[in-house]
């Protein structure tokens, strides 16, 4: 484990702003229709406590992605029959 002055690193995310806004299209929500199926999995997996996976990254070294990003990529993937990590 990575310790500074006696404390446990902590994990840094890359930056995710799903509204962000860009040239063009206005937004990246623009993208995608109101009744798409990763809309409903990215309101799930917004509810999902996941503090028990998230205590598994160590800190330290370059950031990481969110492990809240990476399992709302899964589960949409699964949805969509993608279960091969080359074609994910």
């Amino acid at each position: 484990m990575f310790y500074f002055h006696g404390m446990k690193a902590k994990p840094v995310w890359k930056t995710d702003h799903q509204s962000q806004l860009s040239l063009l299209p206005p937004s990246y929500d623009d993208f995608v229709p109101q009744n798409h199926p990763v809309r409903i999995v990215n309101a799930i997996v917004n509810r999902i406590d996941i503090s028990s996976i998230e205590v598994t990254y160590k800190g330290g070294g370059t950031s990481s992605y969110h492990p809240r990003a990476l399992l709302k990529i899964l589960i949409y993937a699964y949805l969509r029959n993608l279960y091969s990590s080359r074609k994910i």
